[in-house]
């Protein structure tokens, strides 16, 4: 079995297949035959994991899996207990309430790349980060429930995905692990 741990930069397409001239994983992943257990939005940056085995792809991405997807979100606005304890509970988006999530604020963090281009700063507007732990995977679910409780997402980096996280990968690097 295959398995990979990619970090996705931003706006690169969380697929093989071009689209446009959009970038794509092919530019940056040239082991065959495998596939991403889920996806990243274009203007979302962070973990990937692919794989080459269909079960495990289906319970990585699974909800019923109980396998967790942490993210780094820069918000604009301070965020209050009030909207930190939606978060928490699921928030209402079209098509139904979130799962709960797992949702703390946090310190920006001191090791993260600059991202190309950077973020739009306006010194009238703080920003905040948050750390956000979901089970689910609705579409740029993740922006919508920061949205729903008035903080805007401006930068979104997907950490970890169940065991997986991160560390030591640079936007565009992957490793092979052991499965």
């Amino acid at each position: 079995m295959k398995l990979m741990l990619f970090n996705k930069p931003y706006r690169v397409m969380s697929q093989f297949s071009p689209e446009g001239d959009k970038k794509t994983l092919a530019e940056f992943i040239d082991i065959k035959d495998v596939y991403p257990a889920g996806r990243l939005d274009f203007d979302s940056e962070g973990l990937m994991v692919l794989t080459d085995d269909g079960k495990l792809q289906a319970k990585i991405t699974s909800p019923d899996s109980n396998k967790y997807k942490t993210y780094l979100v820069q918000v604009e606005g301070e965020p209050d207990r009030k909207a930190l304890i939606k978060l928490q509970r699921g928030v209402e988006l079209k098509e139904g309430r979130t799962l709960p999530a797992r949702v703390k604020k946090v310190e920006q963090p001191q090791d993260l790349w600059p991202r190309d281009p950077p973020i739009r700063f306006r010194k009238d507007c703080p920003t905040s980060w948050l750390e956000i732990q979901i089970r689910e995977g609705k579409n740029r679910q993740v922006r919508r429930m920061t949205a729903a409780v008035g903080l805007p997402a401006l930068r979104l980096i997907r950490t970890g995905i169940d065991k997986w996280d991160l560390s030591g990968l640079k936007p565009g690097e992957y490793r092979l692990i052991e499965g």
